[in-house]
């Protein structure tokens, strides 16, 4: 045992060498996730789902049948083909409400059924009395992200105004043409004549967070999951010698119980499975119990949760058995680094650059969120992102399973035991100031 004091190691430049590149490369790569992804949403969006609505019924104008909310929307969509930020998807009432319930627009346009009648009224004789302005809609949906839903109301918005301004055109060239003689109060009302009305697309209640619960809660998951893998991963292996474990001032080891790398992964495996339980049904209580998060179809919310726990915790424990204490850093890149931005909780895919929307296609905590959504905001639809959270929870299960317990498997027999025959730990129990005997 060396007498050197221990503040020495400090001058070993290995240690300055490894430590800063590991930390320097979590900086960049934690800055370039969660800055890159988020720096510009609006000069990286793409093709938006929002959708355009014309209920309108059509009306006699000068004379001549009219449909100005065929022409309006008609018109929005014509003037997008050449750009790709927003799209136009043209559809009737009830397809519009039940994609809105889906979380699959970000918001919608909606002419009213009496529009083209209420702008005929406009020229009509009661133009100088007390005149009704027709309405233009704009609905928007944070339910499925407040700022997709923000950009959808902004893009809406500006198509609406400038839909008014084309049909006051029309009508001011109807009127000169006319030669009727309005005030000068009816000539701006008829260059301007529509009334842009926003409303809430898809209501949610009070304690959603916005829209943003469903994330926070996937977010609580994917943590819960990651942590206890770290935490499993080193009881395991305390629990059979392998490691000593620190009680405050105490330091207790095991004796030692030989255990197969495949061994050890299936008993933290197995364990995780079953505090997932306990975990699942905690954070459950935690958020609706305790917190009063509005939810429903609380059985299965509960059980998405502990399998979403217990998942992310074996992806976890593979990635600790196959590359050790550097696993712990490979988990928080993929579970959290990676994910939180490209979970389209936030900012929108469609609003990423093109190389996060695809991490986003296979990212953990987006697919956990989507079904999770399906459950707490469009009534556990299965084509609202339940049924594509199930199966990407059974793939990742899948692919942990065969990555962690093959690549275990493969050290088993290449025979790159954890510790050699000749490498007997003690067993020990002593205090931590004093030396190891």
């Amino acid at each position: 045992m060396s007498n050197a004091h221990p503040f020495r190691v400090l001058r070993a430049k290995r240690l300055w060498t490894v430590n800063g590149v590991i930390v320097g490369f979590v900086a960049v790569l934690f800055t370039v996730f969660y800055v890159g992804a988020n720096i510009d949403p609006a000069g990286h969006l793409h093709k938006l789902p929002v959708g355009l609505v014309s209920a309108d019924e059509g009306s006699k104008v000068g004379g001549k049948q009219t449909d100005l909310g065929a022409q309006i929307t008609q018109s929005i969509k014509k003037s997008s083909q050449g750009g790709d930020r927003i799209d136009w998807k043209l559809m009737d009432e009830a397809e519009m409400k039940e994609e809105l319930g889906k979380g699959k627009l970000f918001g919608a346009l909606v002419v009213p059924r009496d529009f083209t009648a209420t702008v005929a009224a406009l020229t009509g004789p009661g133009v100088a009395g007390k005149p009704v302005r027709p309405t233009l809609t704009v609905l928007t949906n944070q339910s499925a992200g407040s700022v997709g839903s923000s950009m959808a109301r902004q893009a809406t918005t500006t198509a609406a105004q400038s839909a008014s301004a084309q049909v006051g055109e029309q009508l001011t060239a109807q009127a000169e043409a006319a030669q009727a003689q309005l005030p000068a109060a009816a000539r701006l009302l008829l260059a301007d004549p529509a009334v842009v009305q926003i409303e809430d697309g898809h209501p949610l209640d009070p304690h959603s967070g916005l829209g943003l619960s469903a994330f926070y809660y996937s977010l609580v998951l994917v943590v819960c999951g990651m942590l206890a893998a770290n935490v499993i991963s080193g009881q395991v292996d305390h629990a059979l010698g392998y490691t000593h474990s620190d009680m405050g001032p105490l330091r207790v080891h095991n004796p030692l119980l030989r255990a197969t790398r495949v061994q050890t992964l299936a008993i933290s495996s197995t364990l995780m499975i079953g505090l997932s339980l306990l975990m699942g049904s905690l954070a459950l209580a935690g958020a609706v119990g305790i917190m009063g998060m509005d939810a429903s179809h609380l059985p299965l919310l509960w059980l998405f949760s502990v399998c979403t726990i217990a998942v992310v915790g074996i992806g976890g424990l593979g990635l600790l058995a196959v590359f050790g204490t550097p696993g712990m850093l490979f988990i928080t890149i993929f579970y959290i680094a990676m994910a939180v931005p490209t979970s389209g909780a936030t900012v929108p895919l469609q609003a990423l650059p093109g190389f996060y929307r695809v991490l986003g296609e296979f990212e953990p905590l987006r697919q956990i969120t989507g079904a999770v959504r399906s459950i707490l905001y469009y009534d556990a639809q299965a084509d609202a992102g339940l049924t594509r959270g199930w199966v990407m929870l059974g793939v990742g299960l899948a692919v942990a399973g065969l990555f962690g317990f093959g690549v275990t498997r493969f050290y088993d027999r290449k025979g790159l035991h954890r510790i050699p025959a000749d490498e007997e730990p003690r067993p020990l129990l002593a205090r931590a100031w004093s030396d190891d005997r």
